[in-house]
C-alpha cells in the first residue's frame, strides 16, 4: 500500500497572529487540537509536524514531543523544499499538504478527497479542493504523488512557489495532471465563510465553535458547525470581515490560475 504522509507546516512567527499555532484551546493548543482533527480520518497516515530550525520553532518541536507527533525540521524561508525534504525522511508515496491555521478541518472532507484521488490512482500526479475552492474556507486539502512533489521542487523558481510550496503545481497543467474535488453540496462558502485563523478574530470565532461543539461532539462536522452559525449568526459576525482574505491577493499579477473574483482586499 502507498505510504501516505501528511505535512503540516507550522511556525510561529506568524506576521499578523505570531505564534498562533500555540494558542490555547479548551486545554490544549491549536496545533494540538488541529492534529487531533487530523487523527479522526478513517485513511491510515502518518502526520508530520515540518517546522523550521530557528531557535524560535523550538517550542514547535517540543509541542510535536508532547503530543507524540514526529517533527522535521528544515530551511526557515523555503517552505517547499522543508516539505520535500519531510516527505523524503519519512518515505511518503502520497503526500498531504494540509495548512497548520485549519484547526476546524472536516476530517470527513480529507477522506473524500483522498477517496476521489485513490478511485482515480494513477491518473492524477495532484488533487486538491482549492482549485476553484468551495468549501468554507479552513478545509484545505492538497493531496500529490513523491514524483509529482519532487518534481516541483526541482523546477519551482519564484519565491511565491517556495513560500506557499504548491502553486508551480497549479500554474503548469501542461506538466501535471490535476484534479479538483468539489463540495457534493453544490455550494461555494469559499469567499463568505472562513474557518482558518490569521487574525485575533479568527481566533475568537475558533474558539467559540470548540466550546460550543466539542464537548458535545470532539469529532463535529462542517455541517455541524455551519447548523450552528445558522442558529448563533453572532459567531459568524466574528470574523466574517475578513472572510474571503487569503494570501492570493498579494500575488494576482503573478498566478495565472488565480482570479481576482477568489481573494478579497482589506483595507
Amino acid at each position: 500500500m502507498d505510504k501516505i504522509v501528511i505535512v503540516v507546516q507550522a511556525r510561529m512567527s506568524s506576521s499578523r497572529l505570531p505564534g498562533k499555532v500555540m494558542l490555547p484551546l479548551l486545554g490544549e493548543t491549536l496545533l494540538a487540537r488541529m492534529i487531533e482533527r487530523l487523527q479522526m480520518i478513517a485513511t491510515p497516515a502518518l502526520i508530520v509536524i515540518a517546522t523550521s530550525i530557528s531557535k524560535k520553532d523550538d517550542i514547535i518541536e517540543q509541542e510535536a514531543n508532547r503530543i507524540g507527533i514526529p517533527c522535521y525540521r528544515g530551511s526557515s524561508e523555503d517552505l517547499l523544499e522543508r516539505h520535500y525534504m519531510a516527505a523524503i525522511r519519512y518515505g511518503a508515496d502520497v503526500i498531504l499538504k494540509i495548512p497548520s491555521d485549519c484547526p476546524l478541518i472536516d476530517p470527513r472532507i480529507i477522506d473524500e478527497t483522498l477517496d476521489f484521488f485513490f478511485d482515480n490512482r494513477g491518473k492524477y500526479d495532484y488533487v486538491s479542493n482549492l482549485h476553484p475552492a468551495t468549501w468554507p474556507d479552513g478545509n484545505d486539502v492538497e493531496i500529490m504523488t513523491m514524483p509529482c512533489l519532487e518534481k516541483n521542487w526541482k523546477l519551482a523558481t519564484k519565491p511565491l512557489e517556495f513560500e506557499h510550496t504548491t502553486p508551480y503545481i497549479w500554474e503548469h497543467p501542461d506538466q501535471f495532471n490535476i484534479g479538483n474535488v468539489k463540495w457534493a453540496s453544490g455550494l461555494d462558502f469559499s469567499m463568505s465563510h472562513r474557518f482558518t485563523i490569521d487574525y485575533k478574530a479568527d481566533y475568537d470565532f475558533i474558539a467559540r465553535i470548540y466550546e460550543e461543539l466539542y464537548p458535545i461532539n470532539p469529532r463535529f462536522s462542517c455541517e455541524d458547525i455551519l447548523n450552528l452559525l445558522n442558529d448563533k449568526p453572532e459567531i459568524y459576525e466574528l470574523n466574517t470581515a475578513y472572510a474571503g482574505v487569503n494570501w492570493y491577493r498579494h500575488h494576482l499579477n503573478e498566478l495565472h490560475t488565480i482570479s481576482s473574483d477568489q481573494t478579497k482586499i482589506i483595507a
